[in-house]
């Protein structure tokens, strides 16, 4: 009976989602071109709000704990485990007051609605993975932005999601750039549990009844310490708190 609920609950959970992001792409476009970027940023805004609100559908819940608060002012970087793009729509909207913008893979800059869009136009930044000239290039930039309007990056240092929940080896690259070129930031670690458990069994159909949770860490000033002492403690602060 749970595995006939989890295919028709994923059938109706992909056609909410997929109506979303075909109607939000022209009222992006419209948005971004008429009004300019804040007009832009509250419409997806709007589109992150009910795109987590799809995960209801399936019978998901989504939690954020946060003992500590966030700096104001000042830019963030956002580091996390990845365990599944179902992580993408809660994290922008918890942190919507920041302007998050994502670090993300070329690919997704073309042939998704809304998605790409965003991407492409609305501040963050898409990278080559087998391009490294362009990949330095375009981060060094992406963080210079962040600095200069007090906006927030979102940056996974795993590269690519985690399918059972245990998390890779974080990569240096991407946080030294933005710590470099962002050095007023503050970074702050989250730790993401269960999100793999929605696509454990691959795309369709997707886990039913996951509770989502997300822990934010206490923020770290970026000229607090050596960089080598700050990403050993970002690491080890995001993975101490990992569930299996």
């Amino acid at each position: 009976m749970k595995t006939i609920l989890s295919y028709l609950l994923t059938v109706v959970h992909y056609l909410l989602f997929g109506v979303l992001i075909v109607l939000f792409h022209p009222l992006q476009w419209f948005t971004l071109k008429v009004f300019g970027y804040t007009a832009h940023k509250k419409t997806v805004d709007l589109l992150n709000y009910c795109l987590r609100s799809t995960l209801f559908v399936i019978g998901a819940s989504v939690r954020f704990e946060q003992e500590h608060e966030l700096p104001k002012g000042v830019p963030l970087i956002i580091v996390s485990n990845h365990q599944s793009s179902h992580e993408i729509a809660p994290i922008s909207w918890y942190f919507r007051k920041s302007h998050p913008k994502f670090v993300s893979k070329i690919e997704l800059g073309r042939g998704i609605p809304s998605v790409s869009f965003n991407l492409k136009y609305g501040g963050s930044v898409l990278i080559d993975r087998k391009d490294p000239k362009q990949s330095l290039t375009a981060l060094a930039k992406f963080a210079k932005n962040i600095e200069k309007n007090n906006w927030s990056a979102v940056i996974f240092p795993e590269g690519t999601r985690s399918k059972d929940g245990h998390p890779k080896t974080f990569s240096i690259n991407g946080l030294k750039l933005l710590t470099k070129y962002a050095p007023s930031a503050y970074v702050v670690p989250v730790t993401i549990n269960n999100s793999w458990k929605l696509v454990e069994n691959g795309a369709f159909p997707l886990g039913i009844g996951v509770p989502l949770k997300f822990k934010v860490h206490e923020p770290i000033a970026v000229n607090s310490m050596e960089f080598k002492d700050l990403f050993q403690k970002v690491e080890e602060t995001i993975k101490n708190s990992v569930t299996l």
